[in-house]
Order: structure tokens, then C-alpha cells, then sequence
């Protein structure tokens, strides 16, 4: 084999297709676009979901709906995760290194689901009103 001999695969490479060169080459006179209209003509085409003059889909539906980019920045720990999570001061970092919240969470809220027996004291994490009960209940406090 040699440099000068390599060709592609038989049938690989197709030709690109020459619109108005001629009758024989069968896309001739109209170029394949049909005869009047827009779509026929040069530089005539409309915008993306254009429906010729009507009200559009996307506006003929009704707006609905919105999910906010800060809601990443949120965590939740339950009453449960913190009884088994065994410190007695916990903020958001020891929540990080612990793996109960990811590290792009900026703000964590203590939601009451399970049981706390323990004395726990929050720095800088928020709780529910029920949370809040159980956890003072428990001998624990809430720090700002």
C-alpha cells in the first residue's frame, strides 16, 4: 500500500448535491423549492414556531409555573440524622464533613421527622417550629 493509492470505501463519499445546473441533473429550473411562495424565494423563511399570522402555541397556552436556581442552595436534616450524627455543636460545615448535606448548600433547615433523646445546639442552622419544640424539649438550643 502506498500514500498515493488510498481511497475511501466504495460508496463512503457521496457528492454534495448542485441545485439549478440544468434539466438532466434533475434539480433544475425550481432547485427542488417548488414553484411560488415563500420557502420558494431567497431569504424568505419565517421565525421558529411562526404558525402565518396566527397566535402562536407557546403564547395561546397559559403561563404556569417557575422553579427558582436558589432552591440548590438548600438543605434539609431531620431530627434523626442529627441523633445519629453525635456531636453536640453542629453548624453547617460539620453537616458537610458528615455527608448529610452536599457542599454546595448554603443554607440548612432542621425539619422534624424521627426523634431526638439528645442535648444538640445549632449554630447557624435553622429549624422548624416543630423541630425547634423537640429539640429544646431534648435540653438542646437554637444559636443564630
Amino acid at each position: 500500500m502506498q500514500l498515493n493509492t488510498i481511497k475511501p470505501s466504495e460508496g463512503s463519499k457521496k457528492n454534495r448535491r448542485r441545485v439549478g445546473r440544468g434539466i438532466g441533473s434533475g434539480l433544475g429550473k425550481t432547485g427542488g423549492r417548488g414553484h411560488n411562495g415563500q420557502k420558494s424565494r431567497a431569504g424568505g423563511y419565517h421565525k421558529v414556531g411562526f404558525e402565518g399570522g396566527q397566535m402562536p402555541l407557546q403564547r395561546r397556552l397559559p403561563k404556569r409555573g417557575f422553579k427558582s436556581q436558589q432552591l440548590k442552595y438548600n438543605g434539609e436534616v431531620t431530627l434523626s440524622d442529627l441523633q445519629a450524627l453525635g456531636i453536640d455543636e453542629v453548624d453547617l460545615q460539620s453537616l458537610k464533613q458528615a455527608g448529610l448535606v452536599g457542599e454546595l448548600i448554603k443554607h440548612v433547615k432542621v425539619i422534624k421527622s424521627g426523634e431526638l433523646s439528645r442535648k444538640v445546639t445549632l449554630k447557624g442552622v435553622a429549624a422548624t417550629a416543630g423541630a425547634k419544640a423537640a429539640i429544646e424539649a431534648a435540653g438542646g438550643s437554637l444559636a443564630a
